[in-house]
Order: C-alpha cells, then sequence, then structure tokens
C-alpha cells in the first residue's frame, strides 16, 4: 500500500510542475520564450523519450537560430560547459526533468 501512495504523490507532483522553471539563462527574452515554448512541447510529446524531446530541440533550434546548438535532457546528472554568450538556458520541467541548452561552435 505504500509503494502505491508514493507513486500517487509522485504523479500529483509532476501534474503540479506543469510550468517550466528557468534556472539559468542568457539568451534575449523573445529567444529564451521560444526556446522554453518549445522545450516544453518536446517534453510534453515525447515525456518517455528524452533522446527524442532532445532530438527535436536540437532540430528545431539549429533550423530557427543556425547550427551548433546542444541539447542535455535528464535527471541526476552534472555538467560544466562552454558557451557562446547569450545563447544558453537551463530549466526544470516536470518537476525533476532538467533541460539545457547551448550553442557553442
Amino acid at each position: 500500500m505504500g509503494e502505491t501512495e508514493g507513486k500517487k504523490d509522485e504523479a500529483d507532483y509532476k501534474r503540479l510542475q506543469t510550468f517550466p522553471l528557468v534556472r539559468h539563462s542568457d539568451m534575449p527574452e523573445e529567444m529564451r520564450v521560444g526556446t522554453m515554448e518549445l522545450c516544453v512541447t518536446a517534453c510534453e510529446k515525447f515525456s518517455n523519450n528524452n533522446e527524442s524531446a532532445a532530438k527535436m530541440i536540437k532540430e528545431t533550434m539549429d533550423k530557427k537560430f543556425g547550427s551548433s546548438w546542444h541539447v542535455v535532457i535528464g535527471e541526476g546528472f552534472g555538467f560544466e560547459i562552454t558557451h557562446e554568450v547569450k545563447n544558453l538556458l537551463y530549466l526544470y520541467f516536470g518537476g525533476t526533468l532538467a533541460v539545457c541548452v547551448w550553442k557553442c561552435s
């Protein structure tokens, strides 16, 4: 019974966290808003496949803003990156999912 309650609590928590929480961004406002919407759309569309969500985000960003975009989506990871100024977005979505989008050439 305890395991079922834990899964229900987790599902309720994820349902409440349906908005993106920006941890850090240096993108211009218009680019940031568009990228956030893209990230939410991709994570909702591919809720069980982070690789497909990342691929969708990367391909869309490459088309809209030029090549060399990189995307990481997952839970419980660390990273250190070098990126172009005004081309970084790091956000949380769905309670525990972290999404990092950046450009480097």
